[in-house]
């Protein structure tokens, strides 16, 4: 199957960013969310990320309006019924996704492939929530979605191998760099992931150095480009946060406890950039 148009659930960070990686690679994308009001702010984050590219010279003024053209915006998901792949991309919460999963899969024609942005829930048990198993997938894109190169491509156990290959073959399109891996708990990346950044939370609950100190050891020490705490604070305090309650949950293995400093924050709204305030304040 050559994938041509796509639709994504979730015009949020996540959202948007597939919604403009897809439209710039030439696809058409219909991009739903709950209210219009909701879609028009995806759209103008699409909008204000693709002019940044213009000052940057990365892209011409005439790529930026080709790519915007490609974008819909609805709260309707009847516009969902011309594409080819559906992508979710809704809040990382399992019965939400459910929910959404089954609307879709009474409302889509039996072609159209099913995909979920998870990046932690079971692929397998979300296929399950539908009736076409063999066409549901993970596809688990990295924030800023724009500018990372991968995408892991989680295979349930009831994936087909159309189903994957399809996939793989629109994600190479969009340029991204896909991995396949096996449905696990966090997959690969997270796996590894998260729970250093809820080691780095315990390390600054212990007090053995300030958060500026403990991100700057890992970037110079380790070579990583942003340090765990100002990227927890990039993909959200609440987003790390139940991602270790999953692997502590799905394991049952004591070495995912989530940091009680991680929790604490949490609970005080403190969720990073999204609130102007985490570790650090925005």
């Amino acid at each position: 199957m050559n994938i041509q148009t796509v639709g994504i659930i979730g015009a949020g960070t996540m959202g948007n960013g597939i919604a403009q990686a897809c439209a710039v690679s030439g696809l058409a994308v219909v991009m739903v969310d709950i209210s219009d009001a909701a879609v028009a702010k995806g759209i103008a984050n699409v909008e204000g990320s693709l002019e940044r590219l213009v000052k940057k010279e990365k892209i011409s003024e005439a790529d930026k309006t080709a790519a915007l053209a490609r974008i819909k915006g609805s709260s309707n998901y009847d516009d969902l019924k011309s594409t080819q792949l559906v992508i979710e991309a809704a809040t990382e919460n399992q019965e939400l996704k459910v929910k959404i999963l089954k609307q879709l899969d009474a409302l889509l024609p039996a072609q159209v492939i099913i995909a979920s942005n998870t990046s932690s829930i079971s692929i397998t048990q979300l296929a399950a929530a539908t009736q076409r198993a063999d066409r549901f997938i993970g596809m688990h894109f990295f924030n800023p979605v724009p500018m990372m190169a991968l995408v892991e491509i989680i295979r349930g156990l009831q994936t087909s191998d159309a189903t994957h290959d399809a996939v793989h073959e629109m994600a190479l399109a969009l340029g991204k760099t896909p991995i396949t891996v096996k449905n696990a708990p966090g997959f690969v990346v997270n796996r590894i992931l998260v729970p250093m950044i809820n080691e780095a939370f315990f390390v600054l609950a212990d007090g053995l150095a300030e958060a500026e100190a403990i991100d700057a050891g890992m970037k110079l020490g380790c070579n990583q480009p942003i340090g765990p705490l100002a990227l927890a604070d990039m993909i959200g305090l609440d987003v790390c946060l139940a991602v270790m309650e999953v692997f502590l949950k799905e394991f049952g293995d004591s070495k995912y406890r989530p940091c009680p400093l991680l929790k604490e924050m949490v609970a005080a709204g403190r969720l990073g950039r999204k609130t102007k305030q985490g570790v650090y304040s925005y």
